[in-house]
């Protein structure tokens, strides 16, 4: 349980005379970049400005399956969180594998607070241009001489500009997780904006700052208490580089398939492992299986 402290609940004050830090107005999508459109401007629905809020249930177009599971519905959690079958409050970000059957995409699982600032969006779409964007740019993640992916409807969540819990700063940032799939084959992208923060009052964070303590963690519980994917610097302070670093060689993109879960190369820093969910030693059951590029780092 959060008990705001004595400078948050003057900071709530002065949001309530000013207005939220960070507001976003009413977003059509970005100016460039690695984020898809969001916003009003192309159909997305807002989830509750509320510290730890959820969206409603959204009842998937597609079945999404995920490391092996299919899904018919998710939730989107304003600590970051895409789920499935559960909403996930929590606002501490946990090791993985989680236990009980929580599966869920983590694009940057930390303690947002939209009561100071921001929005959290999203929507499902067919809409031919998003689509055929996604094509080109999950191109690059499938082995020469396979099929390109076609996706044929996405699910696109955007955390615009969020502030976090107990913020004493305008500090804020934007990301977004898209689930997209051709009703088989399905895949997730990652796409990072400005990262300004890793971490709320509540887990230890520096309220000036928004870094110490416990930071965020982006990637992937499978749900199955084996299976799992962290995105490297998950839970360090090196997680607030992400939109400097992909597995693509595009700065801030990130891209998995996840039905039955494939990332591209092994790092070099890393031990490479199958990219197929395998079983492997207790002290390690994760895949591993990615390149990563530091780009500009």
């Amino acid at each position: 349980m959060k008990v705001p402290p004595v400078l948050f609940l003057l900071l709530l004050g002065l949001t309530e005379q000013w207005g939220p830090l960070g507001t976003s107005g009413t977003p059509v999508g970005p100016l460039g970049g690695v984020l898809y459109p969001f916003g009003p401007g192309v159909g997305d629905e807002p989830t509750p400005h509320e510290d730890d809020g959820t969206s409603p249930e959204i009842f998937l177009w597609e079945n999404f399956s995920f490391f092996g599971s299919g899904h018919h519905s998710c939730y989107v959690n304003n600590n970051g969180v895409v789920s499935f079958g559960t909403r996930v409050p929590e606002f501490t970000p946990q090791p993985f594998p989680l236990p009980g059957h929580r599966p869920f995409v983590a694009p940057y699982w930390a303690d947002v607070d939209t009561r100071l600032g921001g929005d959290v969006w999203y929507r499902q779409s067919r809409d031919p241009e998003l689509l055929e964007r996604l094509a080109q740019d999950l191109a690059p993640t499938v082995p020469p001489g396979d099929p390109p992916p076609r996706p044929t409807w996405a699910l696109v969540a955007t955390w615009d500009r969020v502030a976090y819990f107990g913020a004493a700063s305008d500090k804020v940032n934007t990301f977004q997780a898209v689930l997209a799939s051709d009703g088989v084959t399905c895949f997730v992208l990652l796409n990072y904006g400005d990262l300004q923060w890793t971490t709320g009052i509540a887990n230890m964070g520096d309220p000036h700052t928004g870094l110490g303590g416990i930071p965020a963690q982006a990637g992937f519980n499978s749900g199955d208490d084996v299976h799992y994917y962290n995105v490297p610097g998950s839970r360090t302070p090196t997680v607030q580089t992400l939109g400097h670093r992909s597995n693509l060689g595009v700065p801030g993109r990130w891209a998995f398939r996840v039905d039955h879960f494939e990332a591209t190369e092994g790092p070099l820093e890393m031990p490479s492992r199958t990219p197929r969910t395998p079983s492997v030693p207790p002290e390690s059951r994760r895949t591993t299986a990615e390149r990563v590029y530091n780009c500009g780092l």
